[in-house]
């Protein structure tokens, strides 16, 4: 049926075909379809209780599954593809955030930067350091030697955790050696350690 060149849904009336009778006997159609309904509820529930119960569970299970794939489709999700930040830029947060005491926010940003800068493991070492967990430091100080074997500080860090653990002095002291050797410019930081190395043997 076509009103004004459009076509009309077989359920929906155009102004035109509104008439009392049109809608009534509409009306009354649904109206007893929907008695019908209820009386087959009513009968189904009488004469098995369980069945109409284990019906309307199954159906209030289904309409939450419903609810919920309809919500997860209908929230936006933001998916990056590439981090916005530059190693250098995490490093640099890194540093902001050991500076603010945020030690968490901290360690996330070196790890980050961990994987394109060998000077992030001697960072992530000073956070654990400063936390009080001297194995994961000793680890991530040993790690930054493996990665970059001419950073002076990080033999240097090393000796001063065997100095505070007091353990392997023999080995922090060659450690703090090895640092003067490799950067003659901060031997008077490096003698430091050394000489309190000495002072504990």
């Amino acid at each position: 049926m076509y009103v004004l060149g459009r076509k009309q849904n077989s359920g929906l009336y155009s102004y035109g075909q509104m008439n009392s009778k049109g809608l009534l006997a509409k009306s009354r159609e649904q109206s007893a379809e929907r008695k019908g309904q209820r009386a087959i509820g009513k009968e189904l529930r009488a004469k098995c209780p369980k069945l109409y119960a284990l019906c309307s569970m199954l159906l209030a299970l289904c309409s939450t599954f419903l609810a919920l794939c309809l919500c997860g489709c209908a929230l936006p999700r933001i998916v990056v593809l590439d981090d916005p930040l530059s190693p250098e830029e995490h490093l640099n947060l890194g540093v902001a955030y050991e500076q603010k005491g945020e030690l968490d926010n901290a360690l996330r940003e070196y790890r980050e930067a961990s994987k394109k800068i060998p000077l992030s493991y001697l960072y992530i070492g000073n956070v654990y350091f400063q936390k009080s967990e001297y194995k994961e430091a000793e680890f991530y100080y040993k790690e930054a030697i493996k990665k970059d074997p001419k950073n002076a500080d990080a033999y240097n860090n090393l000796a001063w955790l065997y100095f505070i653990k007091k353990e392997n002095l023999d080995e922090a002291e060659s450690l703090v050696l090895k640092a003067i050797e490799l950067n003659p410019s901060k031997k008077e930081i490096y003698i430091d350690t050394l000489e309190k190395i000495k002072g504990l043997k």
